[in-house]
């Protein structure tokens, strides 16, 4: 089997920064690798997704069961990992991941209050893809703990920048939707033993590359 290594967090904390620096890192390396961003935007199965996240179904995630939108993440990865992944990885591939089943498991269950619904949920979640689904458990995740107030500044400098480019979706969009998962995201990374990266240290940023580093020697580790 191989190792499949998944960079995640809430909106705006730099997933895609560091999975590029990671890509950068391993050539250099010279480490075989592939990379995979989730929801896979360039495959057809991400198509309920994309009308999910562009409010097709309702502007208010919340309204919108977490199981239901959680199966429409499930069929895409497991669509992209059988025809791209699956040969890769059982025979020992490395797999670089942007989001993988625990962005479903922050952002989803962030819409659920009650505390044992949610770990119902969750532990459906796990039989689902993990079991049912048969998708590989990630070797490690790295949590990127960026502060929701900092997040929301840094997407609103973003879209700044980008406003041509930009159109938020039904999550980024939601101010509580964001603080709820990032919530649930700092408890999950307990609960399943997530590696945790502060990106802010004494009320400041940290940079690019000292996030980076940290990411790269724990890799190093496992590789």
């Amino acid at each position: 089997m191989g190792k499949l290594f998944v960079i995640d967090g809430t909106d705006g904390s730099g997933k895609q920064t560091q999975l590029k620096k990671l890509e950068e890192r391993l050539t250099k390396e010279g480490v075989d690798y592939k990379t995979v961003s989730f929801p896979n935007y360039d495959s057809p199965s991400s198509a309920l997704v994309k009308m999910y996240l562009s409010g097709e179904f309702g502007d208010d995630a919340k309204q919108i069961s977490p199981y239901i939108a959680s199966s429409f993440y499930a069929v895409d990865r497991y669509a992209t990992f059988k025809k791209d992944f699956e040969e890769y990885y059982n025979n020992g591939g490395v797999i670089l991941a942007d989001r993988y089943t625990t962005a479903n498991m922050i952002h989803q269950a962030g819409k659920i209050d009650n505390k044992q619904e949610r770990k119902e949920f969750l532990d459906w979640i796990w039989d689902f893809e993990f079991k049912l689904y048969g998708l590989p458990i990630p070797t490690e995740v790295f949590l990127l703990k960026m502060p929701t107030e900092v997040s929301l500044e840094l997407m609103k400098d973003r879209e700044n920048k980008f406003t041509h480019e930009c159109k938020k979706d039904i999550h980024e969009k939601d101010k509580k939707h964001i603080i709820d998962s990032f919530n649930v995201a700092c408890s999950l990374a307990d609960n399943y033993n997530w590696y945790t990266v502060e990106c802010v240290k004494n009320g400041e940023i940290r940079t690019i590359e000292d996030i980076h580093e940290e990411i790269f020697e724990e890799i190093k580790k496992k590789l």
